[in-house]
């Protein structure tokens, strides 16, 4: 299926968030995310099924002082 991640189309084989998010390459990281604008908990990834054509935000905390 096709998602909009950070704004750019992407094909991914996944349905679950905390799935795609491994597909990605974000498995281990300390990521935010959101999708179709509303944030979802890193304990909750698990649960929410991506459709074709919702809109992913992944997100790095940015490190500096």
């Amino acid at each position: 299926m096709t998602i909009i991640l950070n704004g750019e189309p992407r094909e991914i084989a996944a349905r679950a968030l905390d799935a795609a998010l491994a597909e990605l390459g974000y498995g281990g990281a300390h990521v935010a995310t959101a999708v179709n604008g509303d944030f979802v908990p890193r304990g909750a990834r698990a649960g929410v099924e991506l459709n074709d054509g919702d809109r992913l935000e992944v997100l790095a905390p940015l490190q500096g002082g």
